[in-house]
């Protein structure tokens, strides 16, 4: 999938929800209670985005020095609001890290060190949200038609891990397999006429280089740098409190009562789950989704507009200027054509 067609895709089924869910719930009560709105409160939710940003940008700093290279707070800025653009415009938010990787590659970081930096950083997420859920399930919420897709992503979503970590596990423990399949892959491309013979020899140079530094660097990061990598680890707890806290802000904005720790769990597991969405960022469920936690916590006449609300705040913001970033980094057709001058140069 391209980022173009990514990115349609995103608009397009994030539209079509967000439709459907005001349809189903707005009605005259919604406007009665929004006339309630606290808009110093609401300012506050956003001021706790922006922060999120920052710490977001503090932690892939901390992780980058602890990999031995160094970035300004500005660039590592610019990285994380390009991620949210990646994220929106790829299946399972898995485009944020080579977005990421390409940035740091054209700033003289390698690639293999890059896609440990962003490894990490992914898996430090996954398991900051991953910790909550067995906490989620000891409370009891009650979540109103939406059990079933707990119960149905549970097998789901431990498969993916499970292979992911077998993945981790393979790339760490036999480099060599790695290169091997990747081999096959490269030759397996070329033999469909996707890439040109007489490149071939300089890609597989190129894989063979990288892999042995994605396997040193991510190692380096066990081994050294463990200062840095905690400061990194302190400011991915910080960042994700502060995302879980927007919600409750944004029920407490409304003047309504607010379950903290039970909002900030059944988010959280939310948010896991998303992760592993096939639709480009999520979309369409986080949507859906998130109108469904707000109906948790408040009428279901106002979760809704709610939902969508906190949707744009914590994510369509980022996306928005991560878009424009893009395009100032890959020009009006944004990734189309870029990534293809530098495999030329491997």
């Amino acid at each position: 999938m391209t980022v173009k067609k990514g990115l349609s895709f995103f608009v397009i089924l994030s539209l079509l929800v967000s439709g459907a869910v005001l349809y189903a719930s707005v009605d005259r009560s919604s406007f009665e209670l929004f006339k309630r709105a606290d808009p110093c409160r609401l300012s506050l939710a956003l001021l706790m985005v922006v922060l999120v940003w920052a710490f977001d940008a503090l932690k892939l700093r901390a992780l980058t020095k602890a990999a031995g290279e160094g970035i300004s707070f500005s660039f590592s800025m610019q990285l994380t609001l390009i991620n949210y653009f990646g994220a929106a415009v790829t299946p399972m938010q898995s485009g944020g890290g080579p977005f990421q990787v390409y940035m740091m590659y054209r700033r003289g970081i390698g690639v293999g060190k890059s896609v440990a930096i962003t490894l990490v950083r992914t898996v430090l997420t996954l398991l900051i949200l991953g910790v909550t859920i067995p906490f989620t399930l000891m409370f009891d919420i009650d979540i109103p038609k939406a059990g079933w897709w707990i119960r149905g992503f549970v097998f789901y979503v431990v498969t993916f891990i499970m292979l992911s970590w077998l993945v981790i596990i393979l790339s760490l423990a036999k480099p060599r397999l790695i290169k091997r399949v990747s081999g096959i892959v490269v030759m397996s491309l070329t033999r469909a006429g996707f890439l040109k013979p007489k490149l071939v020899t300089a890609i597989l140079r190129w894989i063979d280089r990288e892999v042995d530094a994605y396997n040193q660097n991510v190692r380096d990061f066990i081994r050294g740098g463990r200062n840095h990598f905690l400061l990194g680890v302190l400011f991915a707890v910080i960042q994700m409190w502060l995302y879980l806290s927007v919600m409750p802000c944004v029920i407490w904005a409304m003047r309504l009562e607010v379950m903290y720790v039970e909002c900030v769990l059944l988010q959280a597991m939310f948010l896991f789950l998303l992760y592993f969405i096939p639709t480009p960022g999520g979309s369409g469920a986080a949507e859906g989704g998130a109108a469904m936690i707000f109906s948790v916590f408040v009428p279901w006449s106002v979760a809704g507009v709610l939902g969508l609300g906190w949707r744009f705040l914590t994510e369509y913001t980022g996306i928005i200027l991560g878009l424009l970033i893009a395009v100032k980094e890959f020009g009006l057709n944004l990734t189309s054509g870029a990534f293809e001058k530098d495999k030329e140069d491997p």
